[in-house]
């Protein structure tokens, strides 16, 4: 399939996720706002599923710039802060959420390949701090990134809260220097 197609696939598998949630979103539905035809959908995906597990790995909408400031704790504010806007601003607070909801009963939607997709992005600014020195080998750039992400997801979707200026500071300090 054509690069340009299989992203309008994507976009249009993810602005209907976000609209009217995963009961909703419709192979039919996919087909009418990409352009294409549904049978075409279910050549390459055999399922709504399949479809968007592979939408979230390959749509842009979720993606993150991996930062580098030169610093652990830099690259981790500036991390943390890119959770905040994507779990809170729309059009991608409203797929995160939906696609979460939906990934907890369809396992077939495989979060795990998303967040695996996403960790192997992140794992450069663990690798940079380990080489400044800044990180023993031993830590766990997982448990670093779940803990600074599910601050985010706590505070900014399921409680609803404004991520205030400084929140990255906070998070990353409570992460990296321990709560006394």
């Amino acid at each position: 399939m054509a690069p340009r197609k299989q992203r309008e696939i994507f976009d249009a598998t993810l602005r209907l996720l976000a609209t009217k949630g995963f009961d909703g979103l419709t192979v039919e539905g996919v087909a009418e706002e990409s352009g294409v035809n549904k049978t075409t959908i279910y050549r390459w995906w055999p399922s709504k599923p399949a479809l968007l597990a592979a939408a979230l790995v390959e749509a842009p909408v979720l993606d993150l710039e991996i930062p580098d400031t030169g610093s652990l704790r830099g690259d981790l504010e500036e991390l943390v802060t890119a959770f905040g806007r994507l779990l809170t601003e729309p059009p991608a607070r409203d797929v995160a959420v939906a696609a979460l909801g939906a990934a907890v009963h369809h396992a077939e939607i495989d979060a795990g390949r998303f967040f695996a997709d996403r960790l192997a992005r992140e794992r450069a600014i663990f690798e940079r701090a380990v080489r400044r020195g800044e990180l023993p080998e031993s830590a766990d750039p997982m448990l670093i990134v779940d803990l600074l992400a599910g601050a985010v997801w706590i505070r900014g979707v399921f409680r609803g809260m404004e991520l205030k200026p400084g929140f990255a500071a906070e998070v990353v300090g409570a992460v990296l220097d321990g709560v006394r």
